[in-house]
């Protein structure tokens, strides 16, 4: 059983800062991509940014220079440091990242349930 677990969602004013975490944990054997996407009310899930196991990063233009994403591969976790936050990054965030299960030949994209940021003087 893998599980993603996402924490750091907050109500915050414009401009403020917020980090958010998201740690797998249960029978894993390898990471690879992880990633943070965000789903506004009434939008669609969008991508928000990714990160390889070698720390490659890919990030959409519109938080691109504001937020940051890391990763600690030997505490499986992966963070978005989010700087300058605007009323438009409202959203919930997900995290997902595909992972290879011990025993297993095959990866696959889990998704943790979300955590809300609201952005609002």
């Amino acid at each position: 059983q893998v599980q993603l677990v996402e924490s750091g969602g907050a109500l915050v004013q414009p401009g403020g800062s917020l980090r958010l975490s998201c740690a797998a944990s249960g029978n894993i054997f390898s990471i690879n991509t992880m990633g943070w996407y965000r789903q506004a009310p009434g939008k669609q899930r969008e991508l928000v940014a990714t990160i390889t196991s070698g720390g490659s990063t890919n990030y959409a233009d519109s938080v691109k220079g504001r937020f940051t994403i890391s990763r600690d591969n030997a505490l499986n976790t992966v963070y978005l440091q989010m700087n300058s936050l605007k009323p438009e990054d409202t959203a919930v965030y997900y995290c997902n990242a595909d992972i290879r299960a011990r025993l297993s030949t095959n990866t696959y994209r889990y998704w943790g349930q979300g955590t809300q940021v609201t952005v609002s003087s």
